[in-house]
């Protein structure tokens, strides 16, 4: 029987779960899991020359980072990596599906809880506040005033719908936008007290939200689709580049610490000969090259460990 098998399939209740090493870095769960993750990820992410030059470019411009790449590559962590270098809080983090809308990202309305609450209340008193029901979107929070910038994450914004970029044309030129729910009574209340996506409360005038300082864009693409010219030439674009074995070194240790021994260079040059064929994510290479740390090498040596972990993202064809 393997030592390494805390699950041994003997079907005899024992303690062997007590046996289980201290997990990765990346999958540490303490209550504060996403946090601490996504921590661990921006301090040991891996920038070269190219992506530095480019993302101050978008830093310097005040323009969003189009950043186009394989799936596992590092496009959503360098928007962590930003944020946590520059000290600019909580990265804002918008995920795209293809139902996803412009309005979606800067604002979320509950009518019907405002109607409800309202008729509860009786028509005799005042209706309650609209300030209640509305919260900002990721979007949206990321162009309120503020002294500092902050950093949002467009995610995948190659799976929308094709409408989409072009309709975020506006909010970015202009770093403006209007919630008409609240535009409709501002005369009689001119201010009103909202949530954000980031869990704060900020006031909006006259039903326009204007930002101060240009957030950070950072938008990902897997590539699966053309963009329009218009949405192109207002943004700055990067092609982030899988790593190679010189970087996919220096991720490793920064992920795991000290040297490479012998089994974890076995599994860089397995993975990089296996990226040739099919489509990988670096991460796969760190959850392999961690096993080698717990593991006895008689018990899963590298080409065995390469088939367990190293599994192509897509059907070979």
């Amino acid at each position: 029987m393997n030592s390494w098998w805390v699950f041994q399939g003997s079907g005899e209740p024992h303690d062997g779960i007590d046996r289980l090493p201290e997990p990765p870095p990346w999958r540490t769960f303490d209550g504060t899991q996403n946090r601490t993750q996504r921590a661990e990820q921006a301090r040991t992410y891996q920038a070269d020359e190219e992506t530095l030059n480019l993302v101050n470019t978008a830093i310097y411009l005040r323009r969003p980072l189009l950043v186009t790449g394989q799936p596992g590559v590092g496009k959503s962590t360098l928007a962590y990596a930003i944020a946590h270098e520059l000290g600019l809080g909580p990265v804002l983090r918008w995920p795209i599906t293809s139902r996803t809308t412009v309005r979606d990202g800067l604002y979320h309305y509950d009518a019907i809880g405002r109607i409800e609450e309202h008729n509860l209340r009786g028509t005799a008193q005042e209706p309650p506040d609209v300030g209640r029901f509305l919260r900002l979107g990721p979007l949206g929070t990321a162009l309120t005033p503020s002294e500092r910038e902050r950093v949002l994450l467009v995610d995948e914004i190659d799976k929308s719908d094709i409408d989409l970029p072009n309709d975020l044309l506006n909010a970015f030129e202009e770093g403006e936008y209007e919630i008409p729910e609240l535009s409709r009574l501002a005369e009689a209340v001119p201010q009103v007290t909202i949530g954000t996506s980031d869990g704060r409360r900020v006031t909006v005038r006259n039903g326009f939200v204007r930002c101060t300082t240009f957030p950070i864009v950072v938008l990902t693409s897997n590539g699966e689709r053309d963009f329009p010219p218009a949405f192109l030439r207002r943004c700055v674009r990067m092609e982030l580049r899988p790593p190679d074995e010189d970087r996919l070194d220096d991720i490793v240790r920064a992920h795991l610490g000290a040297d490479l021994d012998d089994r974890a260079r076995r599994l860089v040059r397995a993975f990089l000969d296996r990226r040739e064929q099919g489509e990988l994510a670096t991460d796969q290479l760190l959850n392999a090259v961690y096993l080698t740390r717990h593991v006895p090498g008689d018990q899963l040596d590298p080409e065995r460990l390469a088939n367990l972990v190293l599994q192509y993202l897509a059907e070979l064809s």
